[in-house]
């Protein structure tokens, strides 16, 4: 997106990598943009033994704790860098060496504005939690307990430190990038820029959605998915998937199965059983399932599960693909507005409940079940889940909403849209600092 807008990139990349998924794309990204500047941060060896050896935990601590080692990197870059974007979660570590760069510095949050609003305030209302049942922000109106991630709810755990401890410095960014857009989220977005929110906090910039690269996302052969979708008739499929990271429990995969097949609506289903997708090949799809599960989707040909990464944006984009069972990751609500997919939501853990609130009640192209519990919290068995997929596949005005949304979406990316204007002056401001 920033390249297009012809500024010249470097994408810094931590290395080693945790998943091949992650190590495919990034060799395919700069194959297919060989004008991106590439460059490697060696990470130091991960400290933290919590979160129970969780690899992308251990990833996510390695770099912050690497952290320091970019100041030597990025001051070396030529031509000289001019202006710095970081993921959220290391607004601490690396705000000094943006600090002492001496560039404008930005956040890119990978959450709603309803989730970064929440992000905003929760330190002001931290320590009355233990006492209320939740508290209302400017623009989002009342966020319950019940809705906030779980980890928040322990005051001496590590993600409500880094909360606590990273929130406060949003005043010291440049400014926020979003991967939303002001039709979907006006209120949140203006009670954010009014400072109604928080007082003094920089610029949040709406930029999404976020589109497909085409110039290397979609264009390699065709999978099974989307061979099997293309016998399929308009509209009739579910697809289902909770995230590139997800693992659930068999126990738990098993009912999955057991309400699909009970819904008897058509069905595409991306199993995951391990965090690292290069751990995935250890466990079959029959051990998983169970041999009458699997021998009866065979059966009845009704559906087709895979265990494989697939790209989801071309299984959306699909016309036989009727609505999303999602666990409401942003990045897959985004992908099922901008492709106009209806959601059934099934929040499993951190911003998911949050995302999926907004989806019903804000979006309106969803709905989610709020008895089924976080993830592990209870097994929810096959028979609800069967009754939730034909009252969801029945939904009409969840369908028309969803095509409002995506025409919403296509809007804002376009010629005079909101998200490409606020681009626009972004990058005309870098311009006149001589900052591109």
């Amino acid at each position: 997106m920033l390249s297009r807008h012809h500024c010249h990139v470097t994408l810094i990349t931590p290395q080693p990598t945790v998943s091949n998924a992650e190590s495919k794309l990034l060799s395919k990204f700069f194959t297919a943009f060989p004008h991106v500047n590439q460059l490697n941060l060696h990470l130091l060896p991960s400290s933290s033994t919590s979160s129970n050896g969780d690899p992308f935990f251990l990833q996510f601590d390695a770099i912050r704790r690497s952290s320091h080692l970019l100041h030597p990197l990025l001051s070396s870059l030529s031509p000289p860098l001019s202006s710095f974007v970081y993921d959220m979660t290391l607004t601490s570590p690396v705000l000094p060496v943006a600090t002492a760069i001496g560039v404008p510095h930005y956040i890119l949050f990978t959450s709603s504005a309803s989730m970064f609003s929440f992000y905003s305030f929760f330190p002001t209302a931290a320590e009355s939690l233990s006492d209320c049942d939740g508290f209302n922000i400017p623009g989002l109106s009342f966020v319950s307990k019940s809705l906030m991630p779980l980890q928040l709810m322990d005051r001496e755990g590590v993600f409500r430190k880094l909360f606590m401890e990273d929130s406060p410095k949003l005043l010291k960014l440049h400014g926020v990038f979003l991967n939303t857009f002001e039709e979907l989220e006006s209120d949140t977005l203006k009670a954010l820029n009014l400072g109604d929110v928080v007082k003094d906090l920089p610029p949040v910039h709406a930029l999404g959605p976020f589109v497909p690269c085409y110039e290397f996302e979609g264009l390699g052969e065709r999978g099974e998915p989307l061979k099997w979708l293309d016998e399929q008739p308009n509209g009739s499929v579910i697809y289902v998937c909770f995230g590139s990271r997800t693992a659930l429990e068999s126990k738990q995969i098993r009912e999955i199965g057991d309400g699909l097949m009970r819904s008897g609506f058509r069905f595409l289903w991306v199993v995951k059983v391990n965090k690292v997708d290069k751990e995935d090949e250890e466990n079959g799809l029959k051990g998983l399932l169970g041999t009458e599960i699997l021998e009866k989707i065979r059966k009845e040909n009704m559906g087709l599960v895979v265990k494989e990464w697939v790209d989801q944006r071309q299984i959306l984009d699909h016309s036989a693909v009727g609505g999303f069972f999602s666990h409401c990751g942003w990045n897959s609500v985004m992908e099922a507005a901008f492709y106009g997919v209806p959601i059934l939501g099934w929040p499993l853990l951190g911003d998911q409940r949050i995302n999926a609130e907004f989806v019903v009640s804000n979006g309106g192209f969803g709905i989610w079940k709020k008895d089924w519990g976080w993830e592990g919290e209870r097994l929810v068995r096959g028979e609800e889940i069967g009754e939730a997929i034909k009252e969801f596949m029945s939904n009409e005005s969840s369908v028309t909403k969803a095509k409002e949304v995506k025409m919403a979406a296509r809007k804002s990316i376009g010629v005079d849209g909101s998200s490409e204007i606020n681009l626009q002056k972004l990058t005309d401001e870098w311009k006149k600092s001589q900052i591109i």
